[in-house]
């Protein structure tokens, strides 16, 4: 009797034992499952988080040039300080311009009066670029939309430097990778 209480004891535990290690094996079998899908969420996270750093990297170049060109449109566009150095603005400026004949002609006239004098050199009108500060707004149709608030210091012969407040709005093509459009709006003080 003795024995077969022993043995059933024994019988017992070994079907204890066999049911722990059955549940231990499956609970195992869900955490190895749960650490491979884990891995895959973190190797995808790790992708997004690569592919928008990239794209915002790209974007950041393109903000940034876009408003540096702008700028440097602003620079030269304002600084003269005779016929030689009016008419010598688009030469500086082509290389980052894409305009259409009609904008390039009124943007960049020949600063002649109507009877062929320099009203530049006539008048001894002068501008220097002071200060501008640039903005830029979300990609749209391959465009950044960029505007410039500038102060340029204007001056003609016998008068006073005046500082003057001009606001640029300009389009910048990312495939061109220029200005294909500026626009240029006085502002009255």
């Amino acid at each position: 009797m003795k024995n077969k209480i022993c043995f059933s004891i024994l019988g017992l535990l070994l079907i204890g034992l066999t049911v722990v290690l059955s549940i231990t094996g499956s609970k195992r079998e869900q955490i190895s499952e749960i650490r491979k899908e884990t891995a895959k969420v973190m190797t995808a996270h790790k992708q997004t988080t690569q592919d928008v750093s990239k794209i915002e990297s790209i974007y950041n170049i393109d903000d940034v040039t876009a408003k540096t060109q702008l700028l440097t449109f602003a620079k030269a566009y304002y600084t003269f300080s005779s016929q030689a150095d009016y008419l010598q603005r688009f030469d500086k400026l082509s290389g980052i311009l894409a305009l259409s004949d009609k904008q390039k002609n009124s943007l960049f006239d020949n600063g002649l009066d109507d009877t062929g004098g320099s009203r530049i050199d006539n008048l001894g009108l002068q501008s220097t670029y002071d200060t501008a500060t640039g903005y830029t707004s979300d990609v749209k149709d391959n465009m950044i939309e960029v505007l410039a608030t500038v102060v340029v210091k204007t001056s003609g012969s016998n008068q006073q430097s005046v500082k003057q407040v001009i606001v640029l709005h300009a389009f910048y093509d990312l495939k061109q990778q220029k200005l294909v459009s500026i626009k240029i709006n006085p502002v009255q003080e």
